[in-house]
């Protein structure tokens, strides 16, 4: 019979079943139709035709109710039942496609034809089938209710179709799903279908077993903690007390009415507080939500201190905390002013910018005393996740508000003074960028409505008083620099130093040290010495440490000496100095307490020289005297930068040698000198790194020098960016370079004319004692600089007598001849000497 051939079967209706080909399963005939079909069969049937009905749920169902495609099947065996069911063991042979169905008295019988795929296996559907049974066997792991020995009985089949048909018959699929995978006829198409259909009932798998272990693992402590709060609650009760959770409730509620809070604040705390009220005690919910709540409270959202309005008396604290920096004390005054006159004026946001140890931390302290408000202070040194400065939302574990929410906490005020310490140490990495979370907090038309992740109501941060501090501004986002008043606190110059010692150091370090005013005398001329010679900053806090080494020699040798007189004084306490005993520290005496002297002033050339000049630096612990030299030696136009220069420094030098090519006829040097001659630049301390374009015009003098031949004057220090043109550019540290100049001795000083401004402000405040020169163009510096080119007139006089020798030899004129015992007297105008006296009278 070939496939295309029609034949006529008997046909039972199958519900909620689906007979694969190949495989063997018992049919049970207990309704209408399908019973008496099976009861007609005469005995030598041995194949009928098994069709799924499409509705389960119909008990006898109609010829149109039938599925179209079932399974041609071989009767096994007939047995019937005491019920009078009918068993029938069938086994699937192959798919047949219904043509039509009929009914003959009570039977049902359709015309059918094979629908048998090819038996020819390729590789592709090898492959497929392979993937199936790899794919199947996992899913055995997982689904433990299926025997493993089916996997074994599926691997023996040699045929893929025959492989798939079984794995489907023992999926626990739905039965349109089988109904779908016996209507496909290719093997490939069945193979992918039913891969999908296992992949899908793997995932099924799994998340039903996380669900279940979740739920019995709920289960249990849901149990537990239901038995030990039954158990609290019959306790509380015997002893006459609340629950703990209601108590803990009525608390809240009743701190939220003392407190005038916002009112979508109000509304936040009431809410949360309802939840806790359905909640356990023992839960952990509860307890984030009872943290949560008592955060909410804990923050002062209307207290505020009242501001001191007495001018006179701020500016005294001011003096009194301080000395010097008298424009941030204007400025807080001005505020102060302004506070007064406008009661609803927002809090200014201050950035002081200065070298280490310049009081920029303490200033803060005493701007809160000068106007009565309470202090806080935040280090933002190595800072680099956003969540410190916003906070956690409460999602994650052990959430907490940032530091912006706590500190307003600590203060306990809703306008204390806020210092936000070192904002130019923050970093950035994949936990966020904190500078630009600051830029809301620090923006006074946005603070009011700042948003902590964890509190996630807004919090008004306009009344708070903030400062920052930094050592340098270029590591600030430009963004947040923008919003914040930069107040710039410069180097203290030796006298500050002096008198800050006197007023403030010497006194807090001898109470310190438990020394008396009689105990250690420190005469005015030790104090500048153990500034020279024992520090090296811009601020005063190694001044400090100085000082402080010093009392603790003092107070080392007064017990010394009161341990010597024990005996003769004994009703005297312990740890109290001996007042009779007073020790005198000159600058003599120094070395004896503090070591030998660090450090060593800044000393400029004493004397004029070719190709040396000084030149002013700013570093971050003030200004420093910055020489260099220029040697000019035979080459061919090379050009060696040393001395651990930057990009910049050897940009500027570049820059003064074309400016040099250009002024060459003006300055007495050969026009091609670049062609024959190699010019080396060198600065000193070359471990240390330089940087910067201020020391152009240094190095064209310097380079003017080498090239003409003219000294450079050894009393004069400047600094300066020079351009192609000779113009002198403006430059910045003006202060620290002046104070370095003078530091150094040098009385004299050139700058740029621009920078006449920032002199004539810093004059007002202290008066260096300087000559100092503006200038706009180089060509004027060369001419302050360099001194005019002279003649050695001892030379001259040598070569004159050796050519008047000379010429008389050639005469024949009569000479004496030297004795064997008379030395030979040294050649006169020779290199050597001649060098030396050249450099003698320079």
């Amino acid at each position: 019979m070939s496939p295309a051939d029609t034949y006529v079967l008997p046909c039972v209706p199958l519900r909620e079943l689906v007979l694969f080909p190949h495989v063997t399963t018992p049919i049970f005939v207990a309704r209408g139709r399908a019973l008496a079909t099976v009861e007609s069969l005469p005995p030598s049937a041995t194949r009928l035709l098994l069709v799924a009905q499409r509705d389960p749920r119909d008990e006898d169902p109609e010829i149109e109710d039938l599925h179209q495609i079932g399974t041609e099947a071989e009767i096994l065996q007939v047995l019937r039942l005491s019920d009078g069911t009918i068993k029938v063991l069938v086994e699937g042979l192959s798919r047949a496609n219904v043509k039509e169905f009929y009914i003959e008295g009570e039977s049902l019988w359709a015309e059918v034809v094979s629908a048998e795929e090819s038996g020819e296996v390729t590789l592709n559907l090898e492959a497929r089938c392979r993937g199936l049974l790899s794919l199947f066997e996992d899913y055995l792991r997982v689904n433990q209710r299926i025997p493993h020995e089916i996997y074994a009985a599926i691997e023996c089949l040699e045929n893929p179709s025959a492989i798939a048909d079984a794995i489907s018959a023992n999926l626990p699929i739905n039965q349109s799903e089988r109904q779908q995978l016996l209507e496909t006829i290719d093997p490939e198409d069945r193979i992918d279908a039913l891969s999908s259909l296992i992949d899908r009932e793997i995932e099924l798998l799994k998340v039903e077993r996380k669900v279940r272990s979740r739920a019995r693992r709920q289960m249990n402590k849901n149990q537990k903690e239901f038995y030990l709060s039954e158990q609290l609650k019959a306790i509380q009760k015997e002893l006459g007390e609340s629950d703990g959770m209601m108590g803990d409730s009525e608390e809240l509620r009743q701190k939220a009415k003392e407190l005038r809070l916002p009112r979508e604040v109000a509304e936040k705390v009431e809410k949360e507080i309802g939840r806790l009220d359905m909640m356990t005690p023992l839960s952990p919910e509860a307890s984030v939500v009872r943290t949560y709540v008592e955060w909410l409270l804990d923050v002062p959202w209307s207290k505020k201190t009242r501001d001191r309005n007495d001018l006179e008396q701020a500016w005294k604290i001011l003096e009194s905390d301080h000395f010097g920096l008298r424009k941030v004390k204007e400025r807080i005054l001005e505020h102060l002013a302004v506070k007064i006159l406008n009661k609803g004026i927002r809090g200014p946001i201050l950035c002081f910018v200065g070298p280490p140890g310049v009081g920029k931390t303490s200033l803060g302290r005493s701007v809160a005393n000068a106007l009565g408000r309470k202090f806080i202070r935040v280090s933002l040194g190595g800072v680099r996740d956003e969540a410190e400065i916003r906070g956690h939302r409460r999602t994650y574990i052990g959430a907490l508000p940032g530091r912006i929410v706590q500190s307003m906490k600590k203060a306990g005020t809703h306008n204390p003074v806020f210092l936000l310490d070192e904002i130019d140490k923050m970093g950035a990495d994949f936990r966020g960028d904190p500078a630009s979370a600051l830029l809301e907090t620090l923006d006074p038309e946005q603070n009011k409505n700042f948003n902590d992740h964890y509190l996630e109501v807004d919090y008004d941060l306009s009344q708070v008083f903030f400062i920052t501090t930094a050592n340098s501004t270029d590591a600030i986002l430009p963004a947040l620099l923008d919003r914040m008043e930069v107040i710039n606190l410069p180097g203290y110059t030796d006298e500050e130093k002096i008198e800050i010692a006197k007023r403030f150091l010497v006194p807090k370090q001898r109470e310190e040290h438990g020394l008396g005013e009689e105990n250690i005398e420190i005469p005015d001329d030790t104090i500048p010495r153990i500034i020279n010679e024992y520090t090296r900053e811009s601020g005063v806090r190694n001044l400090e440490r100085e000082l402080g080494s010093l009392c603790r020699k003092v107070a080392r040798k007064l017990v010394a000496e009161k341990g010597a007189r024990a005996k003769n004084r004994k009703g005297k306490k312990a740890g109290v100095a001996d007042r009779g005993i007073s020790i005198r520290v000159t600058p003599g005496s120094l070395e004896k307490y503090l070591g030998v002297r660090r450090y060593t002033l800044d000393r400029p050339e004493s004397r004029a020289g070719l190709g040396v000049a000084t030149g002013l630096a700013w570093t971050p612990m003030g200004g420093v005297l910055l020489p260099m030299e220029v040697s000019v030696f035979a080459g061919k136009g090379g050009l060696i930068l040393t001395g651990k220069l930057g990009d910049v420094m050897k940009e500027s030098a570049r820059a003064a040698i074309s400016w040099l090519r250009s002024r060459t006829k003006e300055l007495g040097i050969p026009g091609n000198f670049f062609e024959k001659k190699d010019i080396h630049i060198h600065f000193p301390e070359g471990a240390i790194p330089k940087d910067g374009p201020s020391a152009g015009i240094t190095m064209g003098v310097a380079l003017a020098s080498a090239l003409s031949g003219r000294k450079v004057r050894h009393d004069v220090a400047m600094s300066g960016e020079v351009t192609l043109r000779g113009r002198v550019l403006t430059i910045g540290g003006v202060k620290e370079k002046l104070l370095a100049a003078r530091r150094g001795g040098i009385p004299k000083v050139i700058l740029p004319r621009e920078n006449e401004k920032d002199v004539i402000e810093l004059e007002e405040e202290t008066p260096l004692g300087l000559d100092i020169h503006y200038v706009e163009n180089i060509d004027e510096v060369v001419e302050i600089c360099l001194l005019p080119k002279t003649r050695n007139k001892n030379a001259s006089a040598s070569k004159a007598a050796v050519k008047k020798k000379g010429l008389t030899r050639s005469l024949g004129a009569d000479t004496k001849r030297r004795p064997a015992s008379v030395p030979k007297t040294p050649q006169v105008g020779g290199k050597k000497r001649g060098g030396a006296i050249a450099r003698r009278s320079g």
